[in-house]
């Protein structure tokens, strides 16, 4: 999905297409995952993780065929593009919920928690590097059809190493989990969660744009495609690297600190990432920012699993997922429009500026 993220953008660009288009479609990766995450979760709780798995590979490896066959489609490229990022989008939303919580219910405190979600965020960070950098050096040599038969290959091989995962045993309470008298949105009503739920929007956020505006600004500046891709990629080295250090120091980190910190620094990377004028400038601010926000979900995750009960760990990370691909939905719509009037200058100021507010919700967290 990470691939196809970067993928799809550039092949719309390199065909001629606006840059309006491409708000659009970095959208539609997160449009069906707002309505599929509840169901997911309730999903996860009653069959824990395989049958999800199964869904979420099949839905993916579509997802990156329909773009392959949008490179032969001539005049419904784009929309074929799109399909794939549904389907995509949809997939990898379905697989990260049911792993999530798999792996929370293997915890048994705050510090377990910390570590299993800092080991679990390795794998998609990685995810992150070899998806853009793979696609791109493909697109370079070989073209988008290459890149995008590559990418549908990818998630097949998480069918081998999901039948090396034991089933859950389903738990006694389970069976209470999505009654009609235990609905997601009651989770609202704990003060906590909605702090948390704004604090990771502030971060999630961050991320859309950077998603976003790279490969805008690299096409700007004039970079090839292995170029933008080594941009992505080298942030979700950061991301990587600051998940490997966190299960060290995890008895030291407090989820309040780490989150205000990974805030300041993120409004300041985008106050200056703007200025960068080569791709080495624009990799160190790519590095910056991956150490500050791959520190965030580790924390968000072991408080998330603290303060909603263990029978709806699947619901509350639905929840939380719903809420922010409704965001990842909505706000390349909004990039694309402020875009055209801003600049991608703009917009980083933009999203600086409101991280740097959003620090003061997360000095609540407790």
């Amino acid at each position: 999905m990470a691939g196809l993220r970067m993928a799809a953008p550039l092949c719309v660009l390199r065909a001629g297409g606006s840059e309006v288009l491409v708000g659009p479609l970095l959208a539609l990766f997160s449009c069906a995952p707002v309505l599929l995450a509840l169901p997911a979760g309730r999903l996860a709780d009653r069959r824990g993780h395989r049958f999800p798995v199964r869904v979420a590979v099949a839905l993916t490896t579509l997802g990156a065929l329909a773009a392959l066959s949008a490179t032969y489609a001539g005049g419904a490229r784009y929309l074929l593009l799109c399909l794939g990022a549904v389907l995509s989008g949809s997939g990898g939303n379905i697989g990260m919920i049911t792993i999530m919580r798999s792996a929370g219910r293997s915890a048994h405190d705050s510090t377990e928690l910390k570590r299993v979600f800092s080991w679990l965020g390795i794998a998609p960070s990685l995810s992150n590097f070899l998806g853009p950098l793979g696609a791109g050096i493909t697109i370079d040599h070989y073209g988008f059809a290459a890149a995008f038969a590559l990418l549908a290959t990818l998630p097949v091989l998480s069918l081998w190493c999901a039948r090396l995962v034991p089933d859950e045993a389903p738990a006694p309470n389970l069976a209470a989990a999505g009654t009609p008298r235990d609905t997601a949105w009651e989770l609202l009503r704990i003060p906590m969660l909605r702090r948390l739920l704004a604090v990771n929007w502030f971060m999630s956020a961050s991320w859309d744009v950077h998603s976003f505006v790279v490969p805008v600004l690299g096409n700007q500046r004039g970079l090839s495609a292995s170029a933008i891709g080594s941009v992505l990629g080298i942030f979700a080295l950061a991301v990587t690297a600051v998940r490997l250090v966190i299960p060290v120091l995890a008895h030291r980190l407090g989820e309040a600190q780490v989150l205000t910190s990974a805030m300041v620094v993120v409004a300041g990377v985008f106050a200056i990432y703007p200025l960068a004028s080569s791709a080495t400038t624009m990799t160190c601010c790519a590095a910056l920012l991956g150490l500050a926000l791959g520190s965030s979900q580790p924390m968000v995750m072991t408080h998330l699993h603290q303060i909603t009960p263990a029978h709806r760990h699947g619901e509350a990370i639905a929840l939380r997922s719903m809420t922010l691909n409704l965001s990842s939905a909505l706000m390349p719509l909004c990039f694309g429009a402020l875009g055209g009037a801003l600049g991608a200058a703009g917009l980083f100021w933009v999203m600086g500026t409101l991280v740097a507010g959003g620090v003061f919700v997360a000095r609540t967290i407790r």
